[in-house]
């Protein structure tokens, strides 16, 4: 990531959140927001930044792999959350073939 795109995604936030408090009358999330980054790499590159970002986050991992889940490190500000996720590469594959077969499912009552 380029130092220029994260001073946009910084200051885009400062402004989404100047915006909010300036429009009240705007909804916001009611439970939470989240901040999403996902990793790329291979399953060891992957594990290896989340590692890192939990260290410079405070926390520790939560390891769901074993029962195909994922890879994470996340911190809570308030009701806002930064979450950094590894995706193992069978669990994305798994995703994946499940998605081929999405348009075959037709839910009854909807024409095909």
């Amino acid at each position: 990531m380029s130092a220029t795109h994260r001073a946009d995604l910084i200051a885009g936030l400062h402004a989404l959140a100047d915006y909010l408090d300036t429009n009240p009358s705007l909804p916001v999330p009611e439970f939470s927001a989240d901040l999403l980054v996902h990793i790329r790499g291979t399953d060891v590159e992957q594990r290896a930044e989340v590692d890192r970002v939990a260290g410079l986050l405070g926390v520790s991992v939560e390891d769901r792999t074993a029962h195909g889940g994922h890879y994470t490190a996340a911190r809570g500000f308030g009701p806002v959350e930064y979450r950094c996720v590894a995706i193992p590469a069978k669990v994305m594959a798994l995703h994946q073939a499940r998605r081929t077969y999405a348009h075959s499912i037709i839910p009854n009552g909807e024409a095909a």
